[in-house]
């Protein structure tokens, strides 16, 4: 049975080229989350074992399916695409702000870079890695800000939990271990240049 389940959702997957909910899957195969994610963990270890080049990902409650990033240079010769643009060092200061203290305003996030962020907000979700999250309740009800499932992927983790902790900002302990987030981001900018391809599927 499980190997059915399985089945059913690798063609799920496919077929969807998106992460699908997993409460979705299991209300469509009638089956508890439980066993969608056990099929899920069963699936991938079928693509380990026969050394596929997709996986199974997850990304907060959902599912996708996607290419092993080692292919990822191959995959962008083969379809002759160019690199999406390297995020400059205030997107990365700022994406690191909102990661780590969404919902977060515009001007949150200036008041602790200490410069004007609304060009580099708006340039991160062009780019699709943060998106509103609704409005603050005080005058004006500015936008809140948070990340989204691309950025997720693009970091590889299932959820904002598993970034690592982090003390408050007012404190220079907090302040030091932002700025190593910062650089932690830096050091995985290659996989945000490619995350389109490797996290698309086939």
């Amino acid at each position: 049975m499980m190997t059915n389940y399985c089945s059913a959702l690798e063609a799920i997957l496919f077929a969807a080229g998106e992460p699908v909910p997993i409460s979705r899957i299991s209300l469509v195969l009638g089956i508890p989350d439980e066993t969608v994610e056990e099929a899920a963990r069963e699936l991938e270890n079928i693509f380990r074992e026969a050394n596929h080049a997709i996986s199974v990902i997850r990304i907060s409650d959902k599912l996708q399916l996607c290419s092993s990033p080692e292919y990822a240079p191959v995959i962008t010769k083969i379809l002759e695409q160019r690199k999406p643009p390297s995020l400059s060092p205030a997107a990365l200061e700022t994406l690191a702000v909102v990661a780590y203290y969404q919902p977060v305003t515009s001007a949150y996030i200036s008041r602790i870079r200490g410069v004007d962020s609304s060009y580099t907000v708006a340039s991160l979700m062009e780019k699709g890695l943060i998106e509103g999250k609704g409005r603050m309740e005080a005058p004006g009800r500015p936008t809140l800000y948070g990340t989204t499932d691309l950025f997720l992927r693009t970091m590889q983790i299932s959820s904002l939990s598993d970034l690592p902790p982090l003390p408050e900002i007012a404190s220079v302990e907090g302040i030091a271990k932002l700025q190593q987030a910062i650089d932690a981001l830096q050091q995985q900018e290659t996989q945000l240049q490619v995350q389109q391809i490797t996290m698309s599927g086939l």
